[in-house]
């Protein structure tokens, strides 16, 4: 068996349904430790850190911190002389990504009470953000695309861009899709001295207001330790998919779509729901035939020994009972009548509809992000968007008179509250209406 079987009118399915989604583990205290000593020692010592990291743990020594930032030119040539067909597709997952992110976009309001007070919110964009794209063993691309966008269009004014490239070695495609999306500047660092050097500025890296973007866990850690410093977008666990599947799709696709995120790591999760116990068997046949000829079988096959699991339950009812507790990060509804389902869904952060939207299209070109919250956390977070980037304000503003009127009851408020400071506050505006002049 390569993956769990569990039944859920079995007596043993709720300690093994505990133990299934129970990924988190124990603390790794020296992974914490290890962490901290880079943040506070990039911290402390800036570039010279940064260029001490770099040639330990990246095997990429330079004389000069300036030397690990790429100009813009180099960028624009890897988008030149890309091959047609991945920049013909590059550019058009970027207008996709950038024409969805578009209708996120939220805009300054305000208006005038009954008493004419002006109330409102000004929305404005973050000045500048750093965005983390992993290295090293994969080149993503897509990252660049579905994190720089929607800072774009938010209107954030300057996007720093790191990428660990171990031995120096660059990926032609991940700076082509820089220039695409339109990165400000680019830095050949990563890990948990990237994030460093992003929340408190070196010499030659500026310090950011956020930082966004998956990396490994000490990248994870690193963003854990310097949030509040610097905003983040969340503390991303490994990946995962839930696929519902009433037995009606073929077996091979929705086992290639469990494969689509055990191949991202040995601690990712696949997991099917159906009421159809013969399918079940047929997608766990599909599987076995399909492992071995994967260039990352090892991996996937990690996956779902360790994570994986094809869950059967009496109807569909059920199952979407069980996807909403579990809360995935991607959920698939490959069912024929897909749509009349969504209402009850809940929980989850990518919701694909029917039996032909697999996951693997919102991972590069559908158009919604792809960064998305894990482990249960889409219980109470959304995806990465343009509001991410936008940070609001709220607009008072008072006449004269309409100052009065809130006088009295702040005064009242305030005194209940013992705070005497601001119901004087308050009261010296008690008796402003007969002048003064009005807001606006």
């Amino acid at each position: 068996m390569i993956l769990s079987r569990l039944d859920s009118g079995a007596a043993d399915f709720e300690p093994r349904l505990q133990q299934l989604l129970n990924r988190s583990g124990e603390d790794d205290a020296a992974l914490t430790l290890r962490v901290a000593e880079i943040v506070a020692d990039v911290r402390a010592r800036g570039d010279q850190a940064l260029r001490q990291y770099s040639e330990s743990l990246d095997h990429y020594p330079v004389a000069d911190a300036g030397l690990l930032e790429i100009d813009l030119d180099t960028a624009r040539a890897c988008l030149e002389t890309l091959q047609p067909l991945p920049r013909e597709a590059l550019q058009q997952a970027a207008e996709r990504i950038r024409r969805y992110h578009q209708r996120q976009k939220v805009d300054s309001w305000s208006y005038r009470d009954e008493h004419g007070t002006l109330l409102g919110q000004q929305v404005s964009p973050l000045d500048r953000v750093g965005v983390y794209v992993p290295g090293g063993r994969a080149a993503y691309p897509s990252s660049v695309l579905m994190n720089v966008l929607p800072a774009k269009v938010a209107g954030v004014a300057e996007v720093i861009m790191v990428v660990p490239c171990p031995g120096g070695e660059r990926s032609p495609m991940v700076l082509a899709a820089a220039a695409i999306a339109g990165v400000d500047r680019i830095f050949t660092i990563g890990g948990a001295q990237a994030v460093a050097a992003l929340a408190y500025g070196t010499d030659t890296v500026p310090a950011v207001d956020k930082i966004v973007g998956p990396g490994n866990r000490y990248v994870a850690e690193a963003k854990r330790q310097v949030f509040g410093q610097v905003g983040i977008d969340m503390i991303a666990g490994p990946s995962e998919i839930l696929v519902i599947c009433d037995g009606g799709t073929d077996p091979e696709w929705v086992a290639l779509d469990l494969l689509s995120q055990a191949e991202h790591g040995p601690d990712s999760q696949s997991i099917l729901l159906t009421p159809n116990k013969g399918f079940a068997d047929q997608v766990e046949s599909a599987l076995s035939r399909l492992l071995p000829g994967l260039q990352r079988g090892e991996t996937a096959a990690a996956s779902l020994r360790n994570f994986g699991a094809i869950i059967t339950l009496p109807d569909l009812s059920a199952a979407i009972d069980l996807s909403n507790r579990i809360a995935p990060e991607h959920l698939e509804l490959s069912l024929d009548d897909a749509e009349s389902w969504l209402p009850s869904i809940r929980h989850a952060g990518a919701i694909f509809l029917g039996r032909h939207t697999p996951e693997a299209l919102g991972d590069y070109c559908a158009g919604p992000n792809h960064v998305l919250p894990t482990s249960g956390t889409a219980r109470f977070s959304s995806p990465l968007g343009v509001y991410d980037f936008q940070k609001r304000s709220s607009i008072i503003g008072c006449s004269a008179e309409s100052a009065a009127r809130l006088a009295a009851m702040a005064v009242e408020l305030a005194t209940g509250e013992g705070l005497e400071a601001h119901a004087r506050s308050a009261a010296a505006r008690l008796n402003s209406g007969a002048g003064g002049d009005d807001v606006g």
